[in-house]
Parts: structure tokens; C-alpha cells; sequence
């Protein structure tokens, strides 16, 4: 097993002060996450173009299908290049994906909004996802849950930007084709010169006596905390990491549901109410959803610094399955009702994501915890395709069956409720990483090449809880 090649990174020099590094992380999570707000696009494509929900969706579901399968395969990838060089392919795939997309939409080839947005963003959504996951937990090994959630924050805030700033272009270009079109050549244009500063302020930490943490004491065991390292591969082949694949498929799924289908869910299921809700409107809880899963990112993942990853992951799942059941029976009698559980299963959304990475650490270690972190991430593609193919094709179904308003949800929130049940059960699941699965420490100059750089007790490695 060999470490990941630095000479293509750029190593901190001296004094280099660590909180430079979240805010380059954030310049690539606040642009990806306009995939959140994806659903803004929906309804003028869908009259503009003639198409069903369900078509509609195609392009989202295959960027978060690409997500998860360009986080896999790059993720050795992004751990032997650097965050330098991963920020750099996403900057050019996600822009360049937009400009694909606003081709198809003036030309009024839809294929080619699913092929840019879809395939060739979604491959710049996947490997900027994981691009600076394991540099932050390498910089901030007393609060991984914290530094990962301040970065992944960012992809849950980017559609609090992008949802009224999108819904503004729209407003102003137009929302027909041409208008469309224009929108998101401008989002496309915008974004990488955003994202283009976060490649240019990123660092690795330097390793040997001036890492992070080095010095330190070790700290007191803790359950689940390992202070052993396991290679992705290893990973793969371990009951821990399908429970976890479990627990993020089944969490987000219930989440990307609602976030999916935010818009035109809101306006149907308060349709036949004495206050039904505009098009703005619908883009402000849009919005709304969006704070909740950007805020719920960093409160939760930080919470889980201190009552463990386990114990969150209950929160996340059980709470969660009671706040889709209080929205099947009474969410349509009460707007304040309807938004308030929506936001907070929007919260545990951002939470799970937030707080995985952390739990990656504690079970495997920080040695490849990158690429474990983009294999899980097949997890996320699943979910992309379950959660809004669930929610639409129920809505589609019941809608060619005569029903309307809320009617055309309630069937999907209970599958939504069965899927959290079984995600819970996978997390009580979760035990420590047997030894066998252990990378072996560093013995000399001859296994130098095939042992992890962190070593093991009785000195702390980088990656120990607090």
C-alpha cells in the first residue's frame, strides 16, 4: 500500500493557517449545489418542451447518478492527484456541462440538456463532492464532523443561492426555451470563475512533525473509533460499510424526494386550499429547504463531534420517519405544519451527508478515507434515481388516475417511512472494523512501501477523535 502522491499537490507552507482551507472547499460546494434547485427548471421546461414530471427530472437524476459513480472510480484519483487537481476537473466538467445544457434547450434538444446538466455536470458534482473531504479531515483531526460539515454546507447553501437567483434569470430572460437557454449560459459562465478561487486558494497539510495534530497524546478510546487505518479496498469488503451504504441510500432517498419535486409539490398540495401557492412562492420554499439542509449540515455533523456518529444517525432516521407520517396524515391541513417537517427532514438530510464522512474516519481511518467516502457515494446515485422516480411516478400515476392536491403524495410518503425503518435497523448494525481488515503499521524500511503514513499506537494518528 502506497501514500498518495504529493508532487502533484500543493503542500501548506509554513504558517499556513488551516481555516483558509473550508472557504475552498465552499467555493466548489456553493456552486455544485445548484443541482438543489433543480426543480425550479421543472415547470418552464415542462411547458416549454411538452414534458411529463417525470421527464423532467431525467437530467437531475442522472447527475446525481453521475455523482455517485464519478465519486467511486475517482476516488483513488482525487486521493493521488490532490484537491488541487480534483477541484480543477469539477470546475471544468460542472461549467462546461451548463454551456452543453444551454445548447439543447435553445435548440430545443432535450438530450442535450440530459447529456450537460445530467452526464457531464453531474461528473463535476461527483468528483468536487469528494474533493476536499479528505484534506479537511487531514486539517481538522480534532473536529472532523465539524470541518466536513462548514464544507458540505456549502452544497446544501448553493441552492439557497441558485433557487431566487435562477427563478430571477428566468423572470428576466425569459422562461421559454431561448430564455432557458440563456440562463443557463450565464449560470455556467458564473460559476467557474466561483469555483476557479477555490481552486487557486486549496492546500494539503504538510505531513511529519508539522502535520496537524502531530505531538499530540493519544486520546481515550471512544466506541467505534478506530486507531487503525483500512484501505478502500479492504473497505469494500467489510459488513460496516454496505450497513452505511444502507443508511445514506435510505436517508437520502427520503430526502431527495421532497427536494427533487420542492416546487410543484408545495403548489399541489395546497391547490384546493383558500390559499394556494404562486410560483414565487413555491421558489421561496424552495429556498427555505435549502437553508434547512445547508444549516442542518453544519449543526448536526457538529452535534455528532460530540455525541457520536451512531447516535445521529438514530436522530436522522427515527425523528425522520415520524416527520414524513405527521406530513402523510395532517401536512395538507396546515401550510406552518407542511414546512416545518419538510425542513427538518431537509436537516437530517444535509446532516447525513455532513456527518458520514466523519463516521468513514471513525470506522477505517484517514489513510484512503477519500476514496471510501466516493465509493459509498454509489449510495447517493441509487438514492438520486429511487427518491424523485418514487415521488414522480406516484404523482403521475395518481394524477392520470383523477386525483389532485395531496392526494398525489401520501402514497409515496409511506414508502418514504419503510425505507427510514430499514436505514435505521442498518445503522443499529454498525460495529466496530474487525482487525483482520487492518492495514499493517509501518515496520521498517522495507514496509515502509506498504504501510499507511499514519501510524498507529501509541502515537496518535491524524485522524483520531477528540
Amino acid at each position: 500500500m502506497r501514500a498518495p502522491a504529493r508532487s502533484r499537490t500543493v503542500v501548506a507552507p509554513p504558517g499556513w493557517s488551516r481555516l483558509l482551507v473550508p472557504p475552498a472547499a465552499l467555493s466548489i460546494h456553493l456552486a455544485i449545489g445548484q443541482a438543489y434547485a433543480w426543480s425550479v427548471f421543472k415547470p418552464p421546461l415542462e411547458s416549454s418542451l411538452g414534458l411529463s414530471g417525470t421527464a423532467s427530472a431525467l437530467p437531475f437524476q442522472l447527475a446525481i447518478v453521475m455523482l455517485g459513480l464519478s465519486a467511486a472510480f475517482g476516488g483513488t484519483l482525487v486521493e493521488r492527484n490532490g484537491p488541487r487537481w480534483a477541484m480543477s476537473v469539477s470546475a471544468v466538467c460542472f461549467s462546461s456541462g451548463f454551456l452543453v445544457a444551454a445548447l439543447g434547450a435553445a435548440t430545443r434538444q432535450y438530450w442535450l440538456v440530459v447529456l450537460g446538466y445530467g452526464f457531464i455536470g453531474g461528473i463535476g458534482l461527483g468528483i468536487g463532492y469528494i474533493s476536499p473531504v479528505s484534506t479537511l479531515l487531514k486539517w481538522f483531526p480534532d473536529r472532523p464532523g465539524t470541518a466536513t460539515g462548514i464544507a458540505i454546507m456549502g452544497f446544501g447553501g448553493g441552492a439557497l443561492i441558485a433557487s431566487p437567483w435562477s427563478a430571477g434569470l428566468l423572470d428576466a430572460l425569459g422562461r421559454d426555451t431561448s430564455g432557458i437557454a440563456r440562463t443557463f449560459l450565464v449560470m455556467g459562465l458564473a460559476y467557474a470563475v466561483f469555483m476557479t478561487l477555490g481552486v487557486l486558494l486549496v492546500r494539503v497539510p504538510p505531513a511529519g512533525p508539522d502535520a496537524p495534530g502531530a505531538g499530540r497524546a493519544a486520546p481515550a478510546p471512544r466506541p467505534l473509533v478506530t486507531t487503525a487505518q483500512v484501505s478502500a479496498r479492504n473497505a469494500v469488503r467489510t459488513p460496516q460499510f454496505w450497513c452505511l451504504w444502507v443508511v445514506l441510500c435510505t436517508n437520502v432517498t427520503a430526502g431527495i424526494g421532497i427536494l427533487e419535486k420542492a416546487a410543484p409539490m408545495v403548489s399541489d398540495f395546497f391547490a384546493r386550499s383558500s390559499a394556494p401557492v404562486s410560483a414565487s412562492a413555491a421558489a421561496g420554499f424552495v429556498g427555505l429547504l435549502s437553508l434547512a439542509n445547508m444549516l442542518g449540515r453544519i449543526v448536526w455533523s457538529a452535534t455528532s463531534d460530540l455525541a457520536g456518529r451512531k447516535h445521529v444517525y438514530r436522530l436522522y432516521l427515527g425523528v425522520g420517519a415520524l416527520m414524513y407520517l405527521l406530513i402523510a396524515l395532517a401536512g395538507d391541513s396546515s401550510t406552518p405544519l407542511f414546512i416545518a417537517c419538510a425542513a427538518v427532514i431537509l436537516s437530517f438530510y444535509g446532516g447525513g451527508f455532513a456527518t458520514v464522512p466523519a463516521y468513514l474516519r471513525d470506522l477505517f481511518g484517514t489513510y484512503q478515507v477519500g476514496a471510501i467516502h466516493g465509493r459509498l457515494l454509489t449510495a447517493w446515485s441509487t438514492a438520486g434515481v429511487l427518491g424523485p422516480l418514487i415521488v414522480n411516478a406516484v404523482a403521475d400515476a395518481r394524477r392520470s388516475s383523477g386525483h389532485t392536491g395531496s392526494d398525489l403524495y401520501t402514497t409515496s410518503f409511506f414508502v418514504m417511512i419503510g425505507l427510514l425503518v430499514v436505514g435505521f435497523a442498518a445503522n443499529e448494525l454498525v460495529r466496530p472494523v474487525h482487525p483482520r481488515h487492518h492495514e499493517p503499521p509501518p515496520a521498517g524500511p522495507r514496509s515502509a512501501k506498504t504501510a499507511p503514513t499514519a501510524p498507529t499506537a501509541p502515537t496518535a494518528p491524524k485522524g483520531a477523535a477528540p
